[in-house]
């Protein structure tokens, strides 16, 4: 394909550990290679792609003529890797035959040209998506990029060896043991430290091979989207790059590689994934990818086996990122970044061990939605289903446990601790990747999805705490994603997505109206390199966990010269920084919330942090602010209809038990009725909460304003009249510690304040209302 002047994007100038003689290169060239001295009095330039860890890969361009070139890598290598003849063969058997690769043009195994064997190839001109994500483009191109690729990937495996002629291209049956036991040499071989989830992954992965390992099909080994060039502007496959891995051997390992992204590490940042989730409606599931890939190969779309190759894959990911680091210690890679894979072997290789547990079906769950207004997708329908499974078969049947444990220790050193039950529960929910589920970027869940799953554990007071999904921690990890800097999400942001640590907001003072945020008077002052803190907080949620490490504080940093909106920021304060001071905790309607740590009074006295722990800037307290109580603004709604229909099963519960004035209590009119009213109550505050969730999908959180002002107004009012009926039903056990409805009742009241003051938000609807009514009598006339 003929290219344009401009120059390539993704190219920088040569490494020097990969600098080689251009002159040696462009006089071989002119010899050997047709058309390449068209232009003679062009002067060949030479550029290095960035990308990619492995073969180094250049961009020639000789006048209006471009090339790609691939060699070794210099120095001592890994046994059986770097084999760029074997992608110079697989490439030109498959550009005979039509299948997308760029046209092989020249091989040469003589290292006195440049140093190393090499192998150019024509340069095609298209778009390459480093971020799996697609920003930037319509969902409905976004889907239709997803499906090229899969169909792309069965194309590929649906070709015959024999055809090709690449007998002898790969040891083909036994392909399975073989990945297992090359990669495990290839660890061993690079290895710079033991690391045992590596060696028990190996060894679960030996024991448990397919039955049927005897496939032979021509597999990529390396198919992901930043291998791929699509064309310029339409959603199709033209090129399938680096094949390197590539060989004969069974298919599902190339299917279950481009599917690792579903199951990544929470802890690990996705290479080139920059985008928020926001942007990725259109993104097939897995079962739709899968479903896709069968389809086009005429197969059965329940894969055996399927733990097995997502295991492997995550097995040679590992290797992978321990070959490039090793590769780094030797000073041949490319990537300035490449002492970073010494981090994620042992995490990668955790994922793999957690996969080889797991039970899939990879055929999606048959559910009519046609009747549904806010419609969950695949993957947020499957894992609320096991998100209930696992609130019916561990979270509730410890409630009593964990109730008891509060009332035991209520007066008690250890009071803010937690009952080692839900430690143990914690290490389950995360094992089962129902982890960190409230962020989007993270949890690949809309906020429509996500609404389903907060209602089941608003059910019990503690399951958001096993999902790590527990206020104030969900919306500090949010500030830290959307605004932290590189640094502070490295230090505070990876270890709460972890649930190593836990943190306090720091926002409400008891000298002000704190209703009127403007009115905060914690002063963060710049000295130096240094920023100073001076001020009373209270009601800062969490303060008490002992894994509560890390506040963010807002305060004033004055500023003349700005807007009333613009004079506050927020900083991290370590709680061991001298002269933080926790004063008390406080009590709801008497009641301590041990759960969460409390909620305390903080004093903070000449406190003084490093300037870098400022976020963002100065001045930008309620950009944060907005930014916080976006998505995170209507979780506690979500929770809060959970909570609506434990008390609602409380009061049926009761109603059919007991008896007064010679009939059941549901036999009472007025019981009946509350009944109805509740169950009509619970179905508008949900459906408005799902609105809500459905507007911050579509339209962001700014778009939304109103809907959420809404919810946040309708849910704990109507949770609270709820409870009451039910307390009123169940009589004296109502308000005891017997039944859960009096500290679900002081909760629900609390956060007609914690989120903002009704009336608050009641402004803010009016103001809306009446601007919104404003345009349409504008536009009527």
């Amino acid at each position: 394909m003929e290219p344009d002047a401009s120059p390539e994007p993704d190219t920088a100038e040569v490494l020097p550990q990969h600098k080689f003689d251009s002159g040696s290169l462009e006089a071989y060239l002119n010899q050997h290679l047709p058309g390449f001295g068209a232009e003679p009095e062009a002067q060949l330039t030479v550029t290095q792609y960035r990308s990619g860890q492995s073969n180094p890969t250049f961009y020639l361009r000789k006048g209006f003529r471009a090339y790609v070139l691939r060699k070794k890598p210099p120095g001592s290598l890994l046994p059986k890797a770097h084999k760029i003849d074997r992608e110079f063969k697989v490439q030109k058997a498959l550009f005979s035959v039509g299948f997308p690769v760029p046209k092989p043009l020249l091989y040469c195994s003589d290292p006195s040209v440049i140093g190393t064997e090499f192998y150019v190839m024509d340069h095609v001109q298209g778009r390459i998506f480093r971020d799996f994500t697609i920003p930037g483009v319509s969902p409905a191109e976004r889907s239709a990029i997803y499906v090229a690729m899969i169909e792309t990937l069965a194309h590929l495996h649906s070709l015959n060896v024999q055809s090709l002629q690449l007998e002898g291209y790969g040891r083909g049956a036994g392909y399975c043991k073989r990945q297992v036991s090359t990669w495990t040499e290839q660890y061993r071989a690079a290895a710079h430290q033991d690391i045992p989830a590596m060696n028990q992954l190996s060894d679960w992965l030996m024991k448990n091979l397919p039955d049927n390992d005897n496939e032979e099909n021509l597999i990529h080994g390396d198919y992901k989207l930043d291998n791929i060039v699509f064309h310029p502007t339409e959603s199709r496959v033209i090129a399938i790059l680096d094949w390197e891995l590539s060989t004969i051997g069974h298919p599902l390992s190339d299917l279950a590689h481009l599917s690792l992204f579903y199951f990544w590490p929470r802890t690990v940042p996705m290479i080139n994934q920059n985008s928020y989730f926001q942007e990725n409606i259109g993104i097939p599931s897995i079962e739709e990818l899968v479903s896709i890939y069968c389809r086009c190969r005429g197969i059965d779309s329940i894969l055996p086996n399927w733990n097995f190759f997502l295991a492997l894959a995550y097995f040679k990911m590992a290797g992978i990122a321990q070959g490039v680091y090793s590769r780094y210690l030797l000073g041949n890679n490319a990537s300035e970044s490449s002492f970073l894979f010494a981090k994620i072997v042992q995490p990668l290789a955790e994922t793999g061990l957690q996969l080889s547990k797991r039970t899939f079906s990879t055929t999606s769950p048959q559910i009519d939605t046609s009747q549904q207004l806010f419609v969950q997708s695949k993957t947020g329908q499957e894992v609320l289903a096991r998100v209930k499974h696992f609130m019916k078969r561990h979270i509730l049947p410890a409630e009593k446990e964990v109730i008891e444990f509060y009332i035991q220790n209520e007066n008690s050193v250890d009071r803010w601790k937690k009952p080692l039950v839900i430690d143990k529960l914690k290490e389950m929910a995360k094992a089962e990747g129902l982890w960190n589920l409230f962020l989007p970027a993270v949890s690949g869940l809309s906020q429509v999805d996500y609404a389903l799953i907060a209602e089941e554990t608003g059910k019990c007071f503690f399951a958001p705490d096993v999902f790590n999904c527990q206020a104030p921690d969900t919306g500090n990890m949010e500030v830290l994603h959307l605004y932290g800097s590189k640094e502070q999400k490295q230090q505070w942001l990876e270890p709460l997505l972890q649930g190593n640590i836990a943190s306090c907001f720091c926002m409400t003072e008891p000298s002000v109206a704190s209703s009127d945020a403007t009115n905060i008077q914690c002063s963060i002052q710049r000295d130096g390199d240094s920023y100073v803190i001076n001020g009373k907080k209270w009601w800062s949620s969490g303060a008490g966990n002992p894994k509560c490490t890390i506040a963010i504080v807002m305060g004033r940093t004055k500023n003349a010269s700005a807007t009333r909106y613009k004079q506050h920021s927020m900083v991290l304060v370590p709680l061991n920084t001298p002269g933080v001071e926790i004063i008390r905790p406080l009590s709801v309607f008497g009641y301590m919330d041990h759960l969460h740590g409390g909620h305390f009074e903080i004093h903070f006295n000449q406190v003084r942090v490093p300037a870098t722990n400022l976020i963002l800037g100065e001045g930008r307290g309620f950009e944060i602010a907005q930014g916080r109580l976006g998505p995170g603004r209507i979780h506690h709604c979500m929770r809060t209809v959970g909570v609506a229909e434990r008390a609602l099963q409380i009061m049926c519960e009761r109603a059919t038990q007991r008896v007064a004035f010679k009939k059941k209590l549901f036999s009472h009119e007025v019981v009946a009725h509350w009944i109805a009213e509740s169950r009509i109550a619970i179905e508008k505050i949900r459906l408005l909460t799902l609105k809500a969730a459905h507007s911050i999908d579509t339209l962001g959180s700014a778009g939304a304003k109103k809907e959420i002002a809404m919810i946040k107004v309708a849910a704990p009012r109507t949770v609270c009249k709820i409870i009451d009926r039910a307390i009123q039903v169940c009589g004296g056990a109502g308000v005891s510690q017997d039944y859960p409805l009096a500290n679900m009742y002081a909760l629900m009241r609390t956060l007609r304040l914690a989120d903002g003051p009704d009336e608050v938000h009641l402004s803010a609807i009016a103001a809306m209302e009446l601007r919104d009514q404003a345009g349409g009598i504008r536009s009527k006339v």
